[in-house]
């Protein structure tokens, strides 16, 4: 008998070996199909663009920023290092072409354009002295030549212009409110609750840093695929989401996180959506924080982005910040995306014709000031 149940054994193995590796694909498409990824980088590229790429080199200040550090270190380096050996053939040439080379046995009393130039590596020497401006004193120009004059002019003013050039865009990189973005952080998944005796959806928001954000927004793009009633189809299709802040959503005092929340009413896209139902959807919710960077004054704006899977019907966030006995507020960011289960009511639809039906209720109530009086009624009449 044990030969049929290892044959069962095998095939049950096998199914579930199956369901696992078909969940897992479902998974790695619905990833795929994100827009934004949860660090804000968006997934799309271009093809087929008409313009020629040279249109990048109209505005190759922004060109050199966008680029990863490896290329500006490449493009830095040889840039420099270009330049050095350029002028350093130039010097060689304006030595050859003036004979002063020892090739060329100069006599005694011959004034060379550049002392001591005996080749193409001391010319290479040479170029490198001027345009970092080292002047060892070793090497130097003469008046014999108005060549050599211009071509020291003209390689002064063109370190000059790469040296800021590339210096300015290596700070430039450094100081970009792109990595200040990095220090604000949002919750792994959104969940949906009663707040205030309303169904919302909330995610909660958290600024690593002790400086402050000034002047941030907040503000939603529900990204889905929508039929018009013309038969178009329309591929990320955005329609707004309004985040709300208890102290309203402009100029938020970011010093410790905050809770952002959605109110599911009948103006919002999610007011037909069910706990059952919303694992069947196919959308993808954009968030985006705008904020000016105390420190430098650069605007910044952080952005992360939640799918089906990471919304979490029926949840709440546990809370984040105590007080100690010291009389100091503690955040604990071991709880900043935990979650505990509370009850909700499973569509807004649903909550809302609640509402509607008490409110009904409580339109036609008993007065107990009033009273009924009856009168009777006399059949004598008089003549």
């Amino acid at each position: 008998m044990k030969p049929p149940h290892r044959a069962l054994s095998a095939e049950g193995m096998f199914n579930y070996l199956r369901k696992r590796f078909a969940s897992h694909i479902t998974e790695r498409s619905r990833r795929r199909a994100r827009l934004v990824s949860k660090d804000g980088r968006c997934n799309i590229e271009f093809g087929n663009v008409e313009q020629s790429r040279f249109v990048f080199l109209v505005d190759i200040w922004t060109t050199i920023l966008d680029l990863r550090w490896r290329y500006k270190m490449t493009i830095f380096i040889s840039a420099f290092l270009g330049s050095w050996f350029l002028f350093g053939l130039l010097w060689y040439v304006v030595a050859y072409i003036h004979k002063d080379l020892p090739e060329f046995n100069p006599s005694i009393n011959h004034t060379p354009c550049v002392e001591n130039i005996n080749g193409l590596t001391s010319a290479f020497l040479f170029s490198l002295e001027t345009q970092v401006t080292i002047g060892y004193g070793f090497r130097c120009v003469t008046e014999q030549c108005v060549t050599a004059i211009f071509l020291l002019i003209f390689q002064s003013i063109l370190g000059v212009i790469i040296n800021s050039f590339m210096c300015g865009a290596i700070l430039a990189k450094i100081s970009r409110s792109k990595n200040r973005a990095k220090t604000i952080t949002f919750s792994k998944n959104a969940v949906i609750s009663k707040r205030g005796g309303k169904l919302c959806l909330l995610i909660r928001v958290a600024n690593l840093r002790k400086s402050l954000l000034i002047g941030s927004h907040i503000y939603g793009k529900l990204l889905k695929t929508t039929i018009t009633p013309e038969g178009e189809t329309i591929i990320l299709d955005q329609v707004n989401i309004e985040f709300i802040v208890d102290a309203g959503n402009e100029n938020l005092f970011f010093i410790s996180p905050l809770t952002i929340y959605h109110i599911i009413d009948k103006n919002s896209p999610f007011f037909h959506t069910a706990a059952e139902t919303i694992l069947q959807q196919d959308f993808e919710l954009v968030v985006f924080l705008d904020g000016t960077v105390e420190a430098t004054s650069a605007t910044c704006q952080v952005r992360t982005s939640y799918i089906p899977e990471e919304v979490l019907w029926g949840y709440r966030f546990a809370p984040i910040v105590s007080k100690t006995k010291e009389g100091k507020y503690r955040v604990d960011f071991q709880n900043f995306s935990k979650t505990v289960a509370v009850e909700t009511p499973h569509c807004a639809f649903c909550l809302y014709n609640e509402k509607e039906a008490k409110a009904k209720e409580k339109k036609g109530y008993d007065n107990p000031g009033f009273v009924l009086s009856e009168s009777s009624e006399t059949s004598d009449t008089k003549m």
